[in-house]
Formats: C-alpha cells, sequence, structure tokens
C-alpha cells in the first residue's frame, strides 16, 4: 500500500499547503526529480557538459529501460524526445504519403496532432477524415470500419482526450485500422502515468507520450515508441550524427533501432529527470497509482453535479483522471483564476485543443480538475465547498 504521508513529503510542490489538481497539464515532480535535474546541472557546470554526461551514459541508456518495462515494451523501441507532440509529429511526417492517401483522426484529436495532419496532407496530396464519435462520445468503431480502404495510411487515435475523462476503446480500434493495412499512432500524452498501458495488448504500431503530466517528470521530456520493425526500417523526415552514421561521401547508415529518431543534442538532465520520474512510478507500483486516481477522479464525478450549476462534462463508458465540467452563468478561466485565488489549482481547455469535439457539444470551454495519487480526500472536499462558494 502507497504511503500517502511519505508521497505528499516527498513533493515539495505541496508544502504551500495548495490543492493541486492540473496533473493533466503539468505535475508536481517529487523530490527526486527536481534533485535529479538540478544535481545534474551543477555537474555540468564543475566539468561542462560533455563530461558530465559522459559520466552518466549507463543512467541515460536506462531511462529507455524504465519506460520500455512501463509499457511491456523494448528499451530499442522507445526514443526519447521533448515532448509527446515532438514525437507525434517526427512519426507522422515521417510517413510517406501520396496524393489520394488518407489519413483518419478522432474526434478527440488534439489540435496540435490535426495541424500537424492536415500540412502533411496539404504537402502531399492525402486527405485526413473524421472518425464519428459513438452515442457515448467514444471514438465509434463500427463507423471507422466502414470508413477503412486500402488508401488508408494511417489511423490516429487519443487514448484520453485533453478536454475530458473519456477513454477511448484503443485495442479494438488498433484491430479494426490492421485488418485495413493501415498503421496506428496513439497519442497517449494524457494517460501514460495515469491508465495501463501494455503496448502488445494494445497492438498499437507507435505511441507517443510526455513526461510532465501524470509521469511527474520534468517539462521538456517525453518519448516516441515504435513496433519493432518499424523501429528498424522506416525513416525520419530529419536525421543527424546520432540518428545516422556518415560512412562515405554519398552514404549514411541508420541507427538500427528507435534511436534513429533521436538528435545527438538534448537536455541530459531533464532527460535523467524523466527517468527517475519513471522509476519512482514503478516503486510505487503503477497498478496502485492508476487505482488512487481512478478513486480520486470517481470522486469527483459523484461529488460535483450535487452543487447547484455544475455541470460534469466527461462523456464515454471508461473514464481517465480528468475531470471536465462548466458552471452555470460562470465563465472558466474565471473560475480557474478565482480558485487560484484560494491556493485550488485547476486549468482550463479550450475549444481551440479540441476543435472537433467541442465545437460538436457548443462547448466554448471547461474546467478541468485532475487529481493525481497525492491528492487527498480532504483535499478534494476543500476544492468542492470552495467551488460551492464561488457559484453559489
Amino acid at each position: 500500500m502507497m504511503d500517502l504521508a511519505a508521497i505528499r513529503a516527498a513533493t515539495p510542490g505541496l508544502a504551500t499547503g495548495q490543492v493541486f489538481l492540473d496533473s493533466a497539464g503539468s505535475s508536481l515532480p517529487p523530490r527526486v526529480v527536481t534533485d535529479t535535474v538540478i544535481g545534474h546541472l551543477h555537474r555540468e557546470a564543475e566539468i561542462g557538459g560533455y563530461r558530465a554526461a559522459n559520466e552518466r551514459l549507463d543512467d541515460l541508456a536506462a531511462v529507455k529501460t524504465s519506460i520500455a518495462t512501463l509499457i511491456g515494451a523494448t528499451a530499442d523501441t522507445i526514443a526519447l524526445s521533448d515532448s509527446a507532440t515532438r514525437s507525434w509529429a517526427d512519426f507522422a511526417y515521417s510517413l510517406p504519403l501520396r496524393p489520394g492517401d488518407r489519413v483518419l483522426i478522432s474526434g478527440a484529436d488534439y489540435a496540435s496532432n490535426a495541424i500537424a495532419a492536415l500540412q502533411r496532407a496539404k504537402q502531399t496530396g492525402a486527405v485526413v477524415e473524421h472518425i464519428p464519435s459513438d452515442d457515448t462520445g467514444r471514438l465509434d468503431t463500427d463507423a471507422l470500419a466502414a470508413m477503412l480502404d486500402e488508401r488508408v495510411r494511417l489511423v490516429s487515435l487519443q487514448h484520453a482526450p485533453t478536454n475530458g475523462g473519456l477513454v477511448n476503446p484503443v485495442a479494438e480500434a488498433t484491430r479494426i485500422a490492421h485488418e485495413a493495412g493501415a498503421l496506428v499512432l496513439l497519442d497517449a500524452c494524457q494517460s501514460i502515468g495515469q491508465l495501463p498501458i501494455d503496448v502488445a495488448e494494445l497492438g498499437v504500431d507507435a505511441l507517443s507520450a510526455t513526461g510532465r503530466k501524470w509521469l511527474r517528470g520534468p517539462r521538456g521530456t517525453g518519448f516516441l515508441y515504435l513496433r519493432e520493425e518499424l523501429a528498424q526500417t522506416m525513416e525520419p523526415a530529419r536525421l543527424d550524427l546520432h540518428s545516422a552514421e556518415w560512412v562515405s561521401e554519398r552514404e549514411y547508415r541508420l541507427a538500427p533501432d528507435a534511436s534513429r529518431f533521436e538528435f545527438w543534442e538534448c537536455d541530459v538532465a531533464a532527460r535523467l529527470g524523466l527517468g527517475a520520474a519513471v522509476d519512482y512510478l514503478l516503486a510505487l507500483g503503477p497498478d496502485e497509482v492508476y487505482a488512487a486516481v481512478a478513486e480520486r477522479a470517481d470522486y469527483l464525478r459523484k461529488t460535483l453535479p450535487e452543487l447547484p450549476g455544475v455541470t460534469v462534462r466527461d462523456l464515454g463508458t471508461e473514464h481517465s483522471g480528468i475531470v471536465s465540467f462548466t458552471a452555470d452563468d460562470h465563465d472558466p478561466v474565471e473560475l480557474r483564476d478565482r480558485l487560484a485565488d484560494h491556493a485550488v489549482t485547476v486549468t482550463v481547455s479550450h475549444a481551440g485543443s479540441t476543435l472537433l469535439d467541442m465545437t460538436a457539444r457548443a462547448l466554448p470551454a471547461i474546467v478541468r480538475a485532475s487529481p493525481h495519487y497525492f491528492v487527498t480526500t480532504d483535499d478534494l472536499d476543500r476544492f468542492v465547498a470552495t467551488l460551492a462558494d464561488i457559484t453559489r
């Protein structure tokens, strides 16, 4: 069983007494993460970045091993990056597309992914199409099956959208896409660290994820998972002397694994911090963490509707740790700022982030509360009471 008191004591951001409900944005790192990052920066200042990095080569390699352990992969299928968006784009821009090819995105797809897909379509003559949602708000797998043909090159899936507690049926959608010969790219930005992810069970060809959210890692970190065959054969859109080797005047050789999607220059301190964050999660026990997140989110979904005028906006039949809501006659930004005045941290998700879904539901913005396992029931009750006072 997790020791909540020890976990909170190891989280410096909680020392101020705030109620922190924004792990879907950028969570509070445990002390081991900040100590790791700051310690390496000090070492760089002492002996220079090159020597400092060389001292930690084994530790840097271990970051991939830890991530692979978390998602049921192998280290050679992991490429480290600076964000989930970078990872998603690195894969999408490397996929060869021709005129008439089709890229399918879900109704909950994130704006950065959709924009990248639209740009690729503009550059190549491909087309981007939207997979409908079913009556519950989840991706409609029957509609997906009906849309598929030999021209579909990529299906983009959002595991857990940024604007609410929906969880999409990834394994089923992936199976359907593969039957038509399409590749599946999963955005796990909002699910890694709060939902179970096993890439073998999900069957996806690639997965993008961030470090700063539910993993409690540093900003400027993320990773790309590639199915082993793709990690060994796919050519990235951009290369350097780390992702490839210059072997003759007119020839280069790609790195033999997913590191072909990495560049040599990187934030070593941040990557070590990401490794510390993943190791912290593994030591706590991921299943316990996932259960604790679900319990706290479910508590809010049951409690918030008891407040007059407050509506929970989560869709789907399976839910993540994100709880979205609105309050009658109160602008979401105003609510966020007034809660902050009372040391309660939430955030706002605007329609521009998930345009298709938010437009369909006529929601210009929602408030997003995302309680992690370090949040107590007293914290949640304080949040609900404060929100009640504001909206009364």
